[in-house]
């Protein structure tokens, strides 16, 4: 007798059935009433079925690919834990990269798997929607195995203990918390724009690979293996939010302006976020891999716009934003850190004066910027410090009511002159750090005109700790400031000569040496 053998399926026919196969059309309700927001943004898309994965990735494959991962990442942040693998890092001021890194990034991957899981359910296309919840399984591992390897640091160094409260309080967290809360607040087809775009190409491939290859050459193995294990998860999240931007674009030609708009806005705001990653790899990494300048030349000039050269025959064209970009790349890192070098007393991590052997670094690879405009700065407050005058600013800075970083840019053509632009929305005055940042408030002046900013607040005396009284005689409101953000003054923060952190790990140092 003849078997019928059943034939194993292919991956094409077994992702269909995974995917396409799940999703049906309601019949008692209408579907615009089950997806509400696919007509909100003014999206038009005809055939859902267009849209391809071109992972192909189903939920049986992604839990036995994972699984793997995860296996050999927490091997190796356990022996590194075990064997005391902080020691091994070049220098214990590398220790505030990742006080900065790791304050600020769980958070972020946190609020992307939210997004995703939102965004998950709003697709009205059965693909999008399996490969959204795949991605916001993503983001939360991403997000435990960062607080996992943040965790070990906290056992000995300072600034590390409450970083869900500094997330939700400390002034310069703010800057990469309202750049998701922002997208959180769009429609569905701005979120995939803004993360699956910005977020993903423009910005995790200048934190993943030349900040993570910096971990990895300043010894720090568990961040290294972090960050290149969730690489090959980015490399899949970039892959979906061009494949969506390209779906948006073939599927009406009314989308193109709306599109347009985004990959404009999302470009500038993601670029203003990378800011602090700027400052870290020019500043923070005892050993530089290469300079914020040589990374953004490979990794947005070279790589995002030979994407934009791709979206072209759509009709996409270079965000205006670019050329500003261009200019600010000599810049940006070293007014961050001047920036924060003068806050050192408002954050929760400690800041120092570049040696001259790395500003001599830092002079090659910036020649027509760092000795011209920086080097001076920096010399003068070492000449204060030598004398026991350390420079610290007293006062908050304005914050820009986009980007909500303080306005310390320059205008593009004249490094010697801040960028001040203002608007005036409802009667009130609002400020902003340069022309897009004003355009992408002038276009949706509701939504920024709400935002929460740190300074603002504190000025308002909303940012006191629990239970104070403004009125005592003997209220002191910088102590209170610092205890609402739950920040040990002197401990988390100051100059890092001198520091706790800076003592306890050469003391340890030398005992693991001569054991």
């Amino acid at each position: 007798m003849d078997m019928q053998v059943k034939k194993k399926l292919g991956l094409k026919e077994k992702y269909s059935l995974m995917t396409r196969d799940l999703g049906w059309e309601t019949t008692y309700e209408s579907m615009d009433d089950v997806y509400p927001y696919m007509k909100f943004e003014g999206i038009k898309i005809h055939d859902w079925d267009k849209w391809e994965d071109p992972f192909r990735l189903t939920m049986d494959s992604y839990w036995k690919y994972q699984a793997e991962k995860e296996k050999k990442l927490y091997a190796i942040i356990d022996a590194f834990a075990q064997n005391n693998g902080h020691l091994g890092v070049t220098d214990a001021r590398y220790l505030n990269a990742l006080k900065l890194i790791m304050s600020a990034f769980p958070s972020l991957e946190y609020n992307s798997h939210r997004g995703f899981a939102h965004i998950g359910r709003q697709m009205r296309g059965v693909g999008p929607a399996v490969a959204c919840q795949m991605q916001s399984l993503d983001e939360i591992r991403h997000a435990q195995t960062q607080i996992h390897s943040l965790s070990n640091y906290n056992k000995y160094y300072n600034g590390l203990h409450d970083w869900r409260n500094m997330n939700d309080k400390m002034w310069y967290l703010s800057v990469s918390k309202s750049f998701f809360e922002d997208a959180m607040t769009a429609g569905p087809f701005e979120f995939i724009t803004a993360i699956g775009f910005s977020f993903e190409y423009v910005l995790t491939n200048l934190v993943f690979v030349p900040f993570i290859s910096g971990a990895a050459h300043n010894g720090d193995m568990a961040a290294m293996t972090f960050g290149f294990s969730a690489q090959s998860d980015e490399a899949r999240h970039m892959t979906l939010g061009l494949e969506f931007i390209k779906f948006m674009l073939e599927q009406d030609p009314d989308n193109l302006p709306i599109v347009q708009g985004w990959i404009d806005k999302w470009t500038w705001r993601g670029v203003r976020v990378l800011t602090l990653v700027a400052m870290m790899m020019d500043y923070m990494l005892p050993k530089r891999v290469m300079s914020w300048k040589e990374a953004w030349g490979i990794y947005f000039e070279e790589n995002a716009m030979a994407l934009f050269d791709d979206l072209a025959r759509y009709g996409i064209k270079v965000p205006a934003c670019v050329e500003q970009i261009r200019k600010e790349k000599d810049h940006i890192s070293h007014q961050a850190w001047l920036a924060f070098y003068t806050a050192g007393g408002m954050t929760n991590f400690h800041t120092w004066l570049p040696s001259e052997e790395e500003m001599t670094w830092l002079a090659s690879k910036y020649p027509d910027t760092f000795d011209k405009y920086y080097r001076p700065r920096l010399e003068f407050w070492k000449q204060k410090a030598d004398k026991g005058e350390r420079f610290y600013g007293t006062t908050m800075p304005m914050l820009c009511q986009t980007c909500q970083i303080p306005m310390m840019f320059t205008e593009p053509d004249d490094p010697t002159q801040i960028a001040y632009r203002e608007t005036t929305y409802l009667g009130d005055k609002f400020h902003f750090c340069s022309d897009h940042c004003k355009c992408i408030f002038e276009k949706e002046p509701e939504k920024y005109s709400q935002a929460w900013l740190p300074a603002h607040q504190i000025s308002q005396g909303n940012c006191f700790a629990e239970g104070a009284d403004p009125t005592a005689p003997d209220f002191d409101p910088i102590k209170s400031v610092m205890a609402y953000w739950n920040l040990q003054f002197g401990k988390d923060n100051l100059d890092f000569e001198g520091s706790e952190d800076q003592k306890n790990f050469a003391e340890w140092r030398q005992a693991s040496t001569k054991n």
